[in-house]
């Protein structure tokens, strides 16, 4: 049972208050308009980005809060190296990653359009860490993309494990993508290190919460 596993000590999460979750979605709205810039010079549209919510998660919370872990999503993920180690991880529902994939001319399912799906992700998984490390001070740098259509749950489970392992805390920003018209949903999530959130906070002196 997977509640009783544990002799070692779970990693605490420190919660966030209003005005650093205030932070975060202002960073990742920031974040948001240079990579709906970059996603706009590729496909040559006009591109809008929002976020409308962003949430500091526990891991588990965070793979719940992805939606039904038995849907069939495509998953986008890229690691993290720098200041902070960690994972990017895009999660799009079928239907829109059809959609991007027409946007680009190339076959939804097939090689060329998973490698364009791959790009995509990194656009928007690049343009995310560098304008997160331009106003937070830290040098965030994406590797190359990898992209999975599978199950929701075995996507987030597997990228979680793979990358942090042990990290506490989960970015999940639910994005929506208007490309001239064309709606998108992705889901994106910065899976840091252990206590990575409050290193992105510090910079902006909100990281005052640890106990």
């Amino acid at each position: 049972m997977p509640d009783t596993h544990a002799t070692e000590e779970p990693p605490v999460t420190t919660p966030l208050d209003d005005m650093q979750l205030d932070a975060l979605r202002e960073l990742a709205n920031i974040a948001s308009g240079t990579a709906a810039t970059s996603l706009s010079q590729m496909l040559g549209r006009a591109v809008d980005l929002n976020v409308p919510s962003a949430r500091a998660l526990s891991l588990a919370d965070a793979v719940d809060a992805a939606g039904d872990p038995t849907q069939t999503v495509t998953g986008i993920a890229l690691g993290v190296e720098g200041d902070l180690a960690g994972a990017v991880l895009l999660l799009v529902p079928p239907a829109h990653a059809a959609t991007l994939c027409e946007l680009l001319g190339v076959e939804p399912g097939s090689e060329v359009g998973d490698s364009a799906l791959g790009e995509i992700g990194n656009i928007l998984g690049a343009a995310y860490l560098m304008a997160l490390g331009s106003m937070t001070g830290l040098t965030l740098l994406p590797t190359s993309p990898e992209v999975f259509t599978d199950l929701l749950g075995a996507i987030v489970a597997s990228v979680i494990a793979g990358a942090i392992g042990h990290g506490d805390t989960a970015l999940v920003l639910d994005s929506e993508l208007d490309i001239t018209g064309e709606s998108c949903a992705i889901s994106f999530m910065l899976l840091p290190e252990s206590g990575g959130v409050h290193r992105m906070l510090a910079p902006l002196g909100l990281a005052e919460l640890q106990s």
